[in-house]
């Protein structure tokens, strides 16, 4: 189980053996072993200028950024890239359609690399509005032109670009190694660092025969990178109040799938985004059918996540929608190859937080800069990670040389990123996101889904955000959804295989896998407390609600089967019904399955689970998606 922290690039190896985890001598039985405590342990250690968790299109955009600005300025720079997928891109989903905007400012030269993945240009955009049985041309908004952008597999090309941030740059990228939580200056006012994950914990969280403790990588500059919804993205927010005076983020899940269709139903470059069937008018939602390069077809739905109907289940929908005529004929007699869910962000300008802090920055999807009426969010996330990396570097560079001891630990004040979000306020991104501020969050008001569409069509064509009043998010998606009792259940129709399939077949093909006998990582409130009454009435008091009143939603809200809400075995109601299930139902989490999409921590109406890291490198393992 030991592991060496190895980066991306292996000739650029800066760990020699003296830097490998290893394992205390003597261990005691792991089921003699206390509880592990992660606040008492003795970490390895490493100093560096920049840590950046998540290795997407921003995080890496930052780091190729800092490399950039290294040669043309002259001061070295160490950075850092931790990635809790098991290789760079195994966890990345979208569409996905990318506006190169971003990316020609960052690699002017990048069309002469051979091995770049963009190589389907979109050729024709349209809509169409879906009834059950046929499909209907529609206005196609401005925003919605794919002129000069390019249909990819997004997993793909933040493969390329970690390539290229270790290759060309000297970029470490540390695939496998989670960013863990936050490390704190002694007095717990700024961020100092990065502690990856503990390995050798087992489901009871006490430490195995070959326990290695997680790293703390001491930063000048951590840079948050991991998508919408992060972990440590949260708990940011919260310890430094980031989202005073702003909207609540909202969010959309994402459920896709890749085909292999026949040529006569190819048409390279087309992109189609759809309304209508199979969702009702009362929800928000959307979908694609993007045809890529080499024969394939990606298509998926977008639902917000603020949905009212309990009984709703994304990946249902999705199925329903494939037995579409239009479907049929498109995918018939072909192959799917991938499938994948993944949420995003859709709460617009007015939910984008402060996106600084002391000892770092919120950047891409963890600050949230999605533009929803366009469909695309990577233009935007990496332009932010190369507007942060300019102001870290500049900070760094302007710091004084008493400010890093003589064993390279940093001694001096937090670094101030303030100018970043300053700077954003002044790009591109920000102008972006300012015109088209009251699109999304006009279906949320009182002029309902047909009147959203309505302003939308007016604020798109005529208004384009010049107007003085901004449409605001004032509560979560939990709070959106309700009681059971108002809804009568979705009778979805039977699969009906290859074109639709159940759950558990569709999720063979994302190859999520994860350490076994690991610590559960979707907590319930108490859950390292294990076997205890205060946990076991955690764990009633949050089936007797999610059952009771919103009908056991995570059952079919989450996109891979991760919780169940079933039956207690036959004495077990007695034994157990007062203190950890609820009317002869208990809660079953098969965190094997977990996709990492997030819908658990957002979605949930207790808003009781904690999405954390699992052991490093588990999870999806997307490669087309």
């Amino acid at each position: 189980m030991k592991r060496a922290l190895v980066p991306l690039n292996t000739k650029r190896l800066r760990w020699a053996s003296t830097r490998l985890f290893t394992t205390s001598p003597g261990r005691r039985n792991d089921s003699q072993q206390p509880v592990f405590d992660p606040s008492n342990v003795d970490r390895p250690t490493d100093d560096v200028d920049v840590c950046i968790v998540g290795a997407g299109p921003a995080g890496l955009s930052a780091a190729i950024r800092l490399k950039q600005l290294e040669r043309e300025k002259g001061k070295d720079i160490r950075v850092v890239v931790l990635e809790k997928g098991s290789e760079v891109g195994s966890h990345t989903l979208s569409g996905a359609v990318i506006e190169p905007r971003a990316l020609n400012e960052l690699l002017p030269e990048w069309q002469n690399d051979p091995s770049h993945p963009l190589k389907q240009p979109a050729v024709d955009s349209h809509m169409r509005f879906f009834t059950s049985t046929r499909s209907f041309p529609m206005p196609h908004p401005p925003q919605m032109s794919n002129k000069g952008n390019y249909i990819v597999s997004l997993s793909q090309v933040t493969s390329w670009l970690g390539n290229i941030a270790a290759d060309e740059y000297g970029v470490e990228v540390y695939p496998g190694f989670a960013g863990a939580s936050l490390a704190y200056t002694d007095d717990g006012k700024a961020v100092k660092g990065v502690i990856t994950n503990d390995v050798g914990i087992d489901k009871n969280f006490r430490q195995k025969e070959g326990f290695e403790p997680g790293m703390l990588f001491r930063a000048k500059v951590t840079l948050l990178a991991e998508g919408a919804h992060g972990s440590l993205t949260k708990g940011a927010i919260k310890k430094f109040n980031l989202r005073e005076e702003k909207d609540p983020q909202t969010y959309g899940m994402g459920v896709k799938e890749v085909w292999r269709v026949r040529d006569e139903v190819y048409r390279p470059g087309e992109v189609l985004h759809t309304m209508g069937y199979p969702f009702d008018y009362k929800t928000y939602a959307g979908g694609w059918v993007y045809h890529m390069a080499d024969g394939l077809v990606s298509i998926g739905l977008v639902v917000g996540l603020d949905y009212a109907n309990p009984y709703l289940s994304p990946y249902r929908e999705l199925q329903r929608w494939k037995h579409h005529p239009y479907f049929r004929n498109l995918l018939g007699d072909g192959e799917r190859i991938a499938y994948g869910g993944r949420t995003i962000n859709e709460g617009g300008l007015q939910s984008i937080p402060k996106l600084h802090f002391p000892g770092g920055a919120l950047i891409g999807c963890s600050g949230g800069f999605v533009n929803v009426p366009k469909i695309k969010g990577t233009h935007n996330a990496m332009k932010s990670g190369m507007v942060a990396a300019e102001a870290a570097y500049n900070a760094i560079a302007s710091l004084p040389e008493d400010s890093v001891n003589e064993e390279g630990e940093y001694v001096g004040q937090s670094v101030d990123m303030s100018k970043y979000e300053e700077n954003m306020k002044e790009s591109w991104v920000w102008k972006e996101l300012k015109e088209v501020r009251n699109i999304r969050p006009s279906f949320n008001t009182s002029l309902g889904i047909w009147g959203g569409m309505a302003y939308s069509g007016v604020d798109s064509l005529l208004l384009k955000g010049r107007v003085p009043w901004t449409f605001h998010n004032r509560i979560s998606d939990a709070d959106h959804t309700q009681p059971a009792k108002n809804f009568k259940p979705i009778e979805y129709p039977p699969f009906e295989p290859p074109l639709s399939t159940d759950l558990l077949t569709s999720l063979a093909l994302t190859n999520t896998n994860h350490e076994e006998n690991t610590p559960v990582h979707l907590q319930l409130p108490y859950a390292s407390l294990g076997d205890t009454p205060e946990a076991r009435e955690g764990r009633r008091q949050h089936v007797e609600r999610n059952v009771g009143e919103f009908a056991g939603l995570l059952g079919r809200a989450c996109p891979a089967g991760v919780y169940e809400y079933v039956d207690q075995e036959e004495g077990e109601v007695e034994k157990r019904v007062e203190d950890e299930g609820w009317a002869g139902k208990k809660l079953v989490i098969n965190s094997q399955n977990c996709i990492h999409c997030k819908l658990c921590d957002i979605k949930v109406p207790t808003q009781d689970i904690t999405w954390t890291v699992p052991e490093g490198g588990g999870g999806p393992k997307y490669s087309i998606t």
